[in-house]
């Protein structure tokens, strides 16, 4: 299991999509230690304008994460990262089968 810090404060929507995005490229099940920054003022100055940081046992903090490159890079060095996850998440998006075309009969248009 990986344990990892989270510095955060309540609401935090950008918090909340790098908690996913670590979820889904971690190759191992996470466990995230929030740390609400705005109950203590040393937080605040430290943290307040860099959130969300993720800081591992070791204390190395990835500021700002929400850039999957760097996220990636920061879950490969430490031996974290799901690299067939990351290849779907990059992947294009695959392209829907034509639909048929819609066929008139008597003045009304059906779809196929």
């Amino acid at each position: 299991m990986i344990t990892l810090w989270l510095y955060t404060t309540l609401g935090c929507h950008l918090c909340e999509q790098l908690e996913a995005m670590v979820h889904t490229l971690a190759n191992d099940e996470v466990a995230l230690r929030h740390i609400e920054i705005s109950d203590d003022d040393e937080l605040i100055a430290r943290y307040g304008v860099r959130i969300p940081v993720l800081v591992d046992a070791e204390g190395f903090e990835l500021d700002r994460g929400l850039d999957h490159k760097r996220l990636s890079e920061w879950l490969r060095t430490r031996g974290w990262l799901d690299e067939a996850a990351l290849e779907a998440l990059l992947a294009p998006p695959q392209t829907l089968k034509p639909a048929k075309p819609a066929v008139e009969r008597n003045g009304r248009r059906y779809l196929g």
